[in-house]
């Protein structure tokens, strides 16, 4: 059984920015899947929902598989076979079997799709837009948050690969 490690105050308080930063995350997440989908609410388009938007969104101009979208952090196991299948039946995505591995498909986006990836890459423009206009963040603070952000990543990247 391990036992809770004694904090100072200093400690505490990094603890506690911490939580808080964990908090603010997933808080902007769930509130980016909000905007896209009001968005989508205002633009007419009601058949697909914010999760698959942004999914076509990453997807972009690529050919991938489900296994590559995973690999590259974007989504989490059934959920994104779940919703290339959801998109392949509503038109938004082709899908093909690979020649090499029979049990791998790629996909990539149809016409149709690449509308929906034009919307948000729009929606995201006035955004970065707005932003800037308004003096909420600037270019050194943009980079300063994803400088960041990717060493928390690779920091959590190297407790799952190293810890277990």
């Amino acid at each position: 059984m391990r036992h809770p490690v004694p904090t100072t105050a200093g400690q505490n308080d990094f603890m506690v920015g911490y939580l808080e930063s964990l908090s603010l995350v997933e808080r902007l997440h769930r509130l980016l899947l909000d905007v896209i989908k009001d968005e989508f609410e205002r633009v007419g388009v009601l058949e697909i929902n914010s999760v698959q938007a942004l999914l076509l969104f990453n997807i972009g101009d690529n050919e991938v598989t489900a296994g590559e979208l995973k690999s590259r952090g974007y989504y989490q196991g059934s959920n994104v076979s779940y919703n290339l299948k959801k998109l392949v039946e509503m038109g938004y995505m082709h899908h093909q079997r690979c020649e090499i591995d029979r049990r791998s498909v790629r996909v990539r986006l149809t016409e149709q799709g690449r509308e929906i990836r034009r919307i948000v890459s729009e929606l995201f423009e006035r955004h970065a837009v707005g932003l800037k206009e308004q003096n909420v963040i600037d270019e050194q603070g943009i980079e300063d948050i994803s400088s960041l952000l990717r060493r928390v990543e690779r920091y959590w990247t190297d407790q799952i690969r190293y810890i277990y």
